[in-house]
């Protein structure tokens, strides 16, 4: 009996042998899959608020002046001279007529009109308006504040 189980024994393992040969071996792969979640580690509370203040500004105030000045010529012209300007002043002439034997021209005078400008500066108070912001840090799942930090306003 001894016999007969290694007999059976060796052919057991003979047709192991044979499977073996044409044995397929499933081949194992891992993939890695990341995801991502969104965890609150915690609230920011922001205030806002309006604020009014006077502020000294400088104003400029500029004012212009205009000056008339008689020029005599007192000649005598063929033809009415032409309003012109020289540099920063305008001219402009006077004429009548003068009975003599014949008639001509005589210029009188030339008008010389100069503009000075003036500009001078006035402190004044005006309301301004400014904007503050409060943040305020809140732990998560509060609504309560946990710190304030300070308050940044822009100016």
């Amino acid at each position: 009996m001894a016999r007969q189980v290694r007999k059976v024994e060796n052919e057991t393992e003979r047709a192991q042998t044979r499977r073996s040969k044409s044995a397929v071996i499933p081949v194992i792969h891992e993939q890695a899959t990341v995801k991502k979640r969104v965890v609150e580690t915690g609230k920011v509370h922001i205030a806002k608020r309006l604020r009014e203040y006077e502020e000294l500004v400088n104003i400029p105030h500029i004012q212009e002046e205009v000056r008339v000045e008689h020029v005599p010529v007192n000649k005598f012209v063929d033809e009415a001279p032409k309003v012109r300007t020289e540099g920063e002043i305008t001219i402009i002439p006077v004429l009548e007529e003068r009975a003599v034997i014949e008639k001509k021209l005589f210029l009188v005078e030339e008008l010389h009109v100069r503009k000075d400008r003036k500009e001078s500066h006035y402190p004044q108070k005006v309301k301004v308006l400014k904007e503050e912001v409060e943040v305020k840090r809140l732990r998560p799942g509060d609504d309560a504040p946990a710190q304030a930090s300070a308050a940044k306003s822009r100016h």
